[in-house]
């Protein structure tokens, strides 16, 4: 722990701006598809645009890139216990 130090992986600003940039185009995606998309089109679309971000915000913003990988596999491993368990939820409320 002692050893590491902060600028073991320091980020250029300019990949921040790049993923800001991707972050506000992404958003702005996300609101298109919302209003202007038949409702068929548009849940598959923010379905694949809301893991893009969430992802891009994990690696870059939470440094989850510049972890071992240990620790990415247990995020990943939190999330999809999350998703199976927002899965049942909604299987459930839907077929009652």
């Amino acid at each position: 722990m002692a050893s590491e130090t902060a600028t073991d992986h320091a980020v250029p600003y300019g990949t921040y701006l790049r993923v800001w940039a991707a972050l506000v185009l992404l958003t702005g995606l996300l609101v298109v598809a919302g209003r202007g998309f038949h409702e068929l089109l548009a849940v598959p679309g923010l379905l694949v645009i809301t893991p893009v971000k969430a992802t891009l915000v994990f690696y870059f913003f939470m440094h989850l890139r510049y972890e071992r990988p240990y620790l990415r596999g247990m995020v990943f491993i939190a999330l999809g216990t999350l998703m199976i368990f927002l899965t049942l939820l909604f299987a459930d409320v839907a077929y009652r």
